[in-house]
This record gives C-alpha cells, structure tokens and sequence, in this order.
C-alpha cells in the first residue's frame, strides 16, 4: 500500500507537469503561427512595394526594358529563394547572374533604391556604384537620384566627372605634402559660369573664419 501510494504520488506530480508543457507547448505553438502570418503578411505588402518600384526604377536606369522579383515556386514565402529576372532593351528576359557587369550594376542600383524608396531616410552614402558605367548610363542614373532629392541627400563617393556634375558640393581630398591629407570643398553656386569664385563667397568665407576665431577666444 506504501508503494502504490507513493506511485500515485509520483504520477500526480508527473501529469500536472506534463499538462503544464502541453499547454506551454499549445501556446507557443499558436504565438508562432501569428508571427508567421504577420510575417508572410509584411512580407508580401513589402515585396509588392519594393517589386512595382523596381520595375518603374528598371525602366528609368535602362531607358527601357523589363524587370521582375521572382519568389521560389512550391515552397514557404518565408524560406523561398528570391530570383531577380531582368530584360535590359533589345534582350531576353534573363537571370541576373548572366547579365553583363554593367547591366548586374545597374540593376542591383535599381533594386537597391526600390528597397530605399519603399523605406527612405534622411541619408544615402553610395561608393563608387558608378564605376562600371558609361556616360550614358550614368546620366540616366544620376537623373533618378535627383528624384529622392525631396526626402533623401546623397552622399557619392565616386570618379566620374559625370557624376560630379550632378552635385551641389564636392569634397575632395588631395596629398599637397607626402603623408599629410587635406580637404577642399566646392559648392557650385560660389563659382561663376566661366570657373571662377564668385565674389559674393569670396567675403562670406573671411567673415565665417573670423566669426569662428571669435567664438573660440570667448569660450
């Protein structure tokens, strides 16, 4: 009678606790299908956005063409693979990875500000995204960042003259003295038609560096 007093003790205590992680169970089990249907719903608004502005992006780029974001057929949205496929003007609609080095640049910017545009910020720092493009690719590309220019500055580092034109100030860095770095900047509204500094900016700038001097004594 000990015994079997002592088994039904244990097998209280043993029930209670596997009722206890069934429930647990129950719960998270529930807690991950919302969080998969939440997720499986952003997923597909946020694909939908980032797709129609790529396709619309695609076209500004390449003058052209067509463009899609393509999800894994037969499997989970949240496992699938993304495949970018890509028709430039005047080619087969192609993977990205057969593109060539321009095209695979091009459309990766295309996607790249698609994904920005759905989820902008204040800032954008690109280095050197132009360097595999031609002049008429880069005058294509530097006209649709002037169309983020109502929410978004950029920030290129680059080596293009091209792309120069298209800013409003140029920081550059230049080596005068071995091992000694310096920076010049220009804005292009200080500088004249034929490539001179305005006089205008010429007196501000004195007037800055005096007011700075100042400042620094007094404190």
């Amino acid at each position: 009678l000990e015994e079997l007093e002592q088994l039904e003790s244990r097998h209280t205590t043993l029930a209670a606790q596997f009722k206890d992680l069934s429930d647990a169970k129950g719960s998270l089990q529930r807690i991950i299908e919302r969080i998969n249907a939440d997720s499986r719903r952003l997923f597909a608004e946020t694909l939908d956005t980032v797709r129609g502005h790529f396709v619309k992006l695609f076209r500004d780029l390449f003058g052209g063409g067509q463009a899609d974001i393509v999800l894994e057929e037969g499997a989970d949205m949240l496992e699938s693979g993304i495949e970018i496929v890509a028709r430039p003007p005047g080619k087969e609609p192609r993977s990205i990875s057969l593109l060539s080095g321009g095209e695979k640049t091009m459309t990766c910017v295309a996607l790249l500000l698609a994904i920005f545009r759905s989820r902008p910020s204040p800032f954008c720092v690109l280095d050197e995204v132009d360097a595999p493009l031609d002049e008429a690719n880069i005058d294509r590309f530097t006209k649709v960042l002037h169309d983020f220019l109502a929410w978004t500055q950029f920030i290129i580092v680059t080596h293009s003259k091209k792309t120069m034109t298209c800013a409003t100030t140029i920081y550059g860095v230049t080596m005068q003295e071995s091992g000694i770095s310096k920076q010049v900047s220009v804005r292009f509204e200080d500088v004249s038609d034929n490539g001179e500094i305005l006089v205008s900016a010429a007196r501000a700038e004195p007037l800055a560096a005096a007011g700075e001097d100042e400042e620094t004594q007094a404190a």
